[in-house]
């Protein structure tokens, strides 16, 4: 064998050799890589027995539990107006005088026409009463035949025709008497008082103005008089929370422009009709009147400033229960794989619906417990099966409990930061 063919053996040996290495360490990477198990960081917390009270948010405005809007039912020209915005009144207090000079007119020739009826009525009744008399008389000549036939009903034809007039007069008076009350009830209305003592709270005309009066229509808005010892709160209820709420629950107000109190109220209404905000678009919203009556007021309240409210709808106490977000829903807890094999496929109408569970650790693994919840608030969770006390669940990360975790998954527990006191 020639020394050339000698050096290209020997380079084929290095070459396949170094390819055969290479393979070799590939498969064993492969291999830890593969026998090594995925460690989660969480943290965790106790079951523990607490009280739970589920509350509802809601938004809102502060308004006077009574208020009443003045408009006139005559229409003229303002000639006093002795209040303004923000005056406190009360109830009969004159708040507006409507000029009433055309009514005051009309009142005058109403009397002056009801004393020409009451003259008038006189004159017949006297009529009627000498003429009844003759009837009388003339009725019992008859009766002896000294008068003819034709001379009574001549005489009872006088008689009829005057208790004709009688009563015509007697309705004139009526008539008269009825315009007459009328037109003083019109003047009477000309001046508007208080129908309540509190506060003007919304003043929209000035003396000198004129204004439009309706019995049948809403006039020209003159003002508004609220009872500020009666305020509410009339927030607006999401429509899947209103169902929570009752007559009676007790709720906490803020309002934007008093930060530094906390006022406590009753709920006392609950409105049937929807508020629909963004009809027929992907915005829409629908929410339900409710009226929180306030038990602990303050001078600085004023209808219309914004508030926020929490309703508490209902208290449970000494239950067992966890972090709100220690509880997730999984439709399959111990088959991951085929979780992912059934997305890819068609949806199977008898699929089961998602099982609330959380994850206890136990030496460093994590078992999936399926339990049933109630009720929540901000923080914590109402456990009602599941769990018997004492467990230790995972609190956390969001990302480990809603996907990372799985039954048996290895886990390292991570002290929570504390959160610095300034």
């Amino acid at each position: 064998m020639s020394n050339n063919e000698k050096k290209k053996t020997k380079k084929k040996i290095i070459i396949f050799g170094g390819l055969g290495l290479l393979v070799l360490i590939l498969i064993v990477i492969a291999l830890t890589s593969a026998n090594k198990e995925e460690i989660v960081l969480v943290t965790t917390e106790k079951v523990e027995r607490r009280t739970i009270t589920q509350k509802v948010a809601a938004t809102g405005k502060i308004q006077p539990e009574f208020k009443v809007v003045i408009t006139p039912e005559v229409t003229g020209e303002i000639v006093e107006l002795p209040v303004k915005e923000g005056d406190k009144v009360k109830k009969g207090q004159l708040l507006i005088r409507i000029k009433g000079d055309q009514y005051k007119a009309q009142k005058e020739r109403l009397e002056a026409s009801l004393q020409s009826a009451n003259a008038n009525f006189r004159i017949r009744e006297a009529e009627l009463k000498r003429i009844d008399s003759e009837y009388k008389r003339m009725k019992e000549l008859h009766s002896k035949n000294l008068i003819s036939d034709a001379e009574l009903e001549t005489i009872q034809t006088n008689y009829l025709s005057a208790k004709a007039s009688y009563e015509s007069a007697l309705a004139m008076i009526t008539q008269s008497e009825a315009q007459l009350r009328e037109v003083l009830e019109i003047l009477y209305k000309t001046t508007i008082y208080s129908p309540l003592d509190g506060v003007i709270t919304n003043l929209k005309v000035e003396i000198g103005e004129r204004v439009l009066g309706s019995n049948f229509t809403q006039g020209t808005e003159l003002m508004t008089v609220s009872d500020l010892k009666n305020i509410e709160a009339v927030v607006e209820v999401d429509e899947n929370d209103v169902v929570l709420v009752s007559l009676g629950d007790t709720a906490e107000v803020k309002v934007d422009a008093i930060r530094d109190k906390v006022i406590k109220g009753i709920v006392t209404q609950i409105g049937n009709s929807a508020i629909t905000k963004g009809f027929g678009t992907q915005e829409e919203v629908v929410n339900f009147e409710v009226r929180i009556k306030l038990i602990e007021l303050d001078d600085r309240l004023r209808p219309g400033m914004s508030c926020t409210s929490e309703i508490s709808t209902e208290t449970v106490e000494n239950v067992l229960s966890v972090p709100i977000q220690s509880v997730t829903a999984r439709t399959d807890i111990n088959k991951e794989e085929k979780q992912v094999e059934a997305s890819n496929n068609k949806i199977d109408k008898n699929k089961k619906e998602p099982d609330e569970i959380v994850f206890v650790v136990e030496n460093s693994t994590v078992k999936a417990v399926k339990v049933k919840t109630g009720i929540s608030d901000d923080d914590y969770i109402e456990i009602k099966s599941g769990l018997n006390g004492g467990e230790e669940v995972v609190s956390g990360s969001y990302r480990a409990i809603s996907n990372d975790l799985k039954d048996g998954s290895k886990v390292r527990i991570e002290e929570k930061k504390k959160v610095s006191a300034n």
